[in-house]
């Protein structure tokens, strides 16, 4: 897909460019990707039918969300989610705008009146973030690695922070098992650069394997 407009293309090169990542790092991280992401969309099909079963239900509305989102080096790539919010929700953001309770360019309410009532369960245990196994098998996100911001988001960035995404963003990540929204923005940003310069298969496995008590705990999950 095209990739993100940044005004200062010769700020984009500098702080993003192109990785020379271990070779082995590269292959075993995909190898692991494609592995659990088509193990756990096999072994978790009856969760993933049932949830679309009672989106569906609630509102006769669409199941799935895509949206786009800014990946590795800048590039879009359309972002799969299990629906949480009403049909109309990108079209009454302007109208709760005002009630942002993050700082930096990341858009969140604690209780959102767009969310739905299965959307707020869902929300709370990562459900809606299962479609993303797709995702990771086509390649545009790893199990592991930053969120995928939105184009509106990335804009605003400061120069120190587009190095968020000189890495495949992922499904999981260091925020994830830290408090997500609980964090400021540049402390969350800090973190994906922790985890961009300490990149290791154990680290990955580390952060799969916290992710799991971390979602069911719900800490700064809304």
């Amino acid at each position: 897909m095209e990739e993100m407009p940044v005004k200062d293309k010769e700020i984009w090169g500098d702080l993003i460019g192109e990785r020379e990542d271990c070779m082995v790092y590269g292959y075993t991280k995909r190898l692991l990707d494609l592995t659990v992401s088509a193990t756990l969309l096999l072994l978790l099909s009856p969760l993933l039918l049932l949830a679309g079963l009672i989106i569906y239900l609630e509102d006769r509305g669409p199941i799935l969300y895509r949206q786009t989102r800014v990946g590795m080096n800048g590039r879009f790539f359309n972002i799969l989610k299990f629906r949480s919010m009403v049909p109309d929700a990108d079209a009454r953001l302007q109208e709760v705008s005002h009630l942002n309770e993050l700082d930096g360019p990341v858009f969140k309410i604690r209780n959102d009146p767009r969310i739905t009532r299965v959307g707020r369960v869902i929300r709370k245990l990562s459900i809606d973030e299962l479609p993303q196994l797709f995702n990771v098998l086509k390649g545009e996100m790893s199990l592991v690695g930053p969120r995928p911001p939105l184009p509106s988001e990335v804009e605003q960035y400061e120069d120190w922070q587009l190095r968020r995404l000189s890495v495949m963003p992922g499904i999981t990540c260091i925020w994830q098992i830290s408090g997500r929204n609980e964090l400021s923005f540049d402390d969350w940003v800090r973190l994906d650069l922790q985890y961009i310069d300490n990149q290791s298969i154990w680290q990955d496995c580390r952060i799969l394997l916290l992710t799991l008590p971390a979602v069911l705990h719900g800490r700064g999950a809304y």
